[in-house]
């Protein structure tokens, strides 16, 4: 193995970029060079993520250095940006967290590769530069690529998705709220969530071009963390086919599991997976998908590309078990 692999974070105030720093800070071939940071530059890290008290003596900074992989966790729009005002070295990869590379994969002379694991695995050994999944996209694709798979996707796919309050990021909002959250359920972007645009390109890739349309309402949950998301579709497949098909699509990957019972948040909060329950009501297909929104929703999946892009373990650093009282 040669030399631990050195990481930049930029953007280190946010809630994604946290998370990266627990799994990081833990990660047997990482090493942190710099967390970058406009309003915190001088400051202790663990000023803002106060649990990393004891645990790292790092700084922020406003300064940028040459790095085996940079993570952007910068609010969307603003990658693109930093990129323009940044001359990063060839050699220096890329994560970004954001939405920016998402759709549009070229941004000069780097092109970005759509880092779902669980379909684009091999895009992503062999790449230089990765634009990682939306929270809700995860959730939603986990979902639906046995499907997609197998051309079975011809009919609308019905979505209804609760997030936890750290989906909306540190930055406080009306809705994000204590007084707002607490004691309340609420929908918010119906039908034009921005995720839609990759989960509706991803799906016309794998079905090489016939996609059924996916209607998603997004709803805010009063909790802190996870997505919990139903799906329904018709589908003639039974039951039984059903849970072979998902079975056989994931058993090459470490992360999502097909439950035969009931799932909730609390198995896959605070850790790398996505649960999976799968059900059949007539002529419904029924898939449960659960994730946590910080981790294979965000920095977790990108810690899981850098492992592949550096030919790691996928796994490393990633073996994390849910508290699940």
């Amino acid at each position: 193995m040669k030399n631990k692999i050195s990481v930049g974070i930029v953007g280190g105030a946010g809630y994604t970029a946290g998370e990266l720093l627990r799994l990081l800070l833990r990660h047997p071939q990482a090493d942190i060079q710099f967390i970058h940071s406009s309003t915190q530059a001088g400051q202790p890290v663990y000023s803002i993520h106060r649990d990393l008290l004891g645990e790292t003596e790092l700084k922020f900074t406003d300064k940028i250095s040459a790095t085996d992989v940079i993570f952007l966790c910068l609010g969307h729009g603003l990658s693109a940006a930093f990129l323009e005002q940044h001359t990063l070295p060839e050699s220096t990869r890329i994560i970004d967290l954001s939405n920016d590379f998402r759709i549009n994969a070229a941004h000069g002379q780097r092109h970005f590769v759509y880092g779902l694991p669980e379909i684009f695995r091999n895009d992503i050994v062999h790449a230089h530069n990765i634009a990682n999944p939306g929270c809700f996209a995860t959730a939603i694709q986990l979902a639906l690529l046995p499907l997609a798979q197998q051309s079975l996707l011809s009919n609308e796919v019905h979505v209804n998705a609760i997030t936890g309050s750290t989906g909306a990021g540190r930055e406080l909002t009306e809705t994000s709220q204590f007084s707002y959250r607490n004691n309340n359920v609420s929908i918010y972007k119906p039908f034009t969530h921005q995720h839609l645009g990759e989960i509706n390109k991803t799906l016309t890739a794998v079905q090489q071009g016939k996609n059924a349309a996916v209607n998603f309402i997004p709803v805010r949950g009063n909790f802190t963390r996870g997505i919990f998301a139903t799906l329904y579709t018709r589908c003639a497949l039974s039951k039984e086919a059903l849970q072979t098909l998902y079975r056989d699509y994931y058993a090459a990957h470490p992360f999502t599991h097909v439950s035969d019972k009931g799932i909730s948040l609390k198995e896959v909060v605070n850790t790398n997976k996505c649960l999976l329950h799968i059900d059949q009501h007539g002529e419904y297909a029924l898939i449960t998908s659960c994730i946590d929104n910080l981790l294979k929703g965000a920095s977790g999946q990108a810690v899981q590309n850098m492992n592949l892009m550096f030919g790691l373990d996928e796994t490393a650093g990633l073996l994390l078990k849910p508290s699940v009282f």
